[in-house]
């Protein structure tokens, strides 16, 4: 490539950066701003919000029967039924029991109750929408903008995606002129701005790639699971379609119990009921997960027929399924414990020191700029008056 065809391609990729740079950066900046307490939602929680704590018992101590937690559940909160029953991954003593006015209700405004895991006891059922973490969540998922706030969001990570590459395309000619990873600290500020930003961002390629494209692929769920419902599940429960919802489902233990005996190595991770989104109108839909720490993020459905309490069916899930749950702890560093976490908070809190120097650069560019343009038209005026 001739020397001119090069400078043409590098100020191609400068306008890329500069415009999708510009565009993203303050949507990136909240992302980063409200993803920082997420990553510790749960000791924000516990520090801020009293919870009540299950029954201590001895090591071994069995389990309650799954359905005493959902009737406790259910007693709790009169006039609901039960949606879903999860397994709470954080605390291995506590049930969660997803319930809502009516079956076909919008599982969005369902209300969760904590059930003790070995007694059965109600533990509570706190109202969430109201904690700095649910607001927190909520802007940096969809803005309260439900679905149009996701893909506007993931619109937003994209460009986020592509200003990352082009700045280490219009960054890597500069490494033939200067030593890398060089901070100019005698020079001007906004020079050593300059070279913050550019020492900052190249360190951080991977992982604000990571993180910017799982981010994406996260702002995809709704649709996901739409996908996955109208095809994998749809396939599976075709020939019930027809079935009616069973007046007296079977034993929700029984359920899980079939599901565990059909799935050596797995543990179930959550329930779904008849008629609910993640089940058909006469199948239990029993979520199992692996045992490590990629597998345990994996979901494969057991369809328990709710009449007979026989299995008809279970696969594992599609390969955008998968990337959809692979994506998902990636984002937030949660495959490997506290010390991931504490390193994701760090390369966050340096992505907003990437984002807010690019945004503090074009910002004294076009000051610059500005005042550039006014000494321009002072001098104008001036030699008019004199001509005059």
């Amino acid at each position: 490539m001739s020397q001119a065809a090069a400078k043409r391609s590098l100020k191609r990729w400068s306008w890329v950066h500069k415009w999708s740079s510009i565009i993203c950066t303050a949507f990136m900046l909240m992302l980063c701003v409200t993803g920082l307490p997420l990553i510790f939602h749960h000791e924000i929680d516990e520090l801020l919000h009293e919870e009540v704590a299950p029954a201590v018992v001895p090591k071994g101590t069995p389990r309650a029967d799954l359905d005493r937690v959902v009737a406790s559940a259910v007693a709790a909160m009169p006039g609901t039924v039960p949606h879903f029953l999860i397994w709470d991954r954080d605390e291995p003593d506590v049930m969660m029991v997803s319930v809502g006015p009516g079956i076909e209700a919008n599982p969005v405004d369902n209300r969760i109750v904590r059930i003790d895991a070995h007694t059965a006891a109600l533990l509570d059922a706190p109202d969430v929408t109201g904690r700095f973490t649910y607001i927190m969540l909520k802007l940096h998922t969809d803005m309260f903008a439900g679905l149009p706030g996701k893909l506007f969001l993931g619109l937003m990570g994209l460009l986020f995606c592509v200003a990352v590459v082009s700045g280490v395309v219009v960054y890597a000619p500069s490494m033939r002129k200067h030593r890398f990873g060089m901070v100019r600290a005698d020079r001007p500020r906004v020079v050593r701005w300059l070279d913050l930003h550019n020492l900052a961002g190249i360190l951080m390629v991977m992982w604000t790639l990571v993180v910017g494209f799982t981010g994406v692929i996260n702002t995809w769920s709704d649709i996901v699971i739409k996908l996955w419902q109208y095809g994998q599940l749809a396939d599976m429960t075709a020939q019930y379609r027809d079935r009616p919802r069973p007046a007296k489902p079977t034993s929700v233990q029984a359920a899980v119990d079939v599901a565990v005996a059909a799935s050596p190595g797995m543990q179930a991770s959550f329930i779904a009921f008849p008629g609910t989104i993640f089940s058909s109108k006469s199948h239990y839909a029993v979520f199992m997960r692996g045992d490590t720490p990629v597998t345990s993020r994996l979901l494969r459905p057991a369809l328990i027929d709710a009449e007979t309490g026989a299995l008809t069916d279970s696969r594992d899930m599609p390969w955008y399924v998968t990337a959809l749950f692979l994506s998902q702890p990636l984002h937030f560093g949660d495959y490997g414990g506290l010390p991931l976490r504490i390193l994701w908070a760090i390369l966050d809190v340096l992505t907003i020191v990437v984002l807010w120097t690019g945004l503090y650069l074009w910002l004294r560019r076009r000051t610059q700029a500005g005042h550039t343009v006014r000494a321009d038209l002072e001098r104008g005026v001036g030699r008019e008056v004199a001509a005059s």
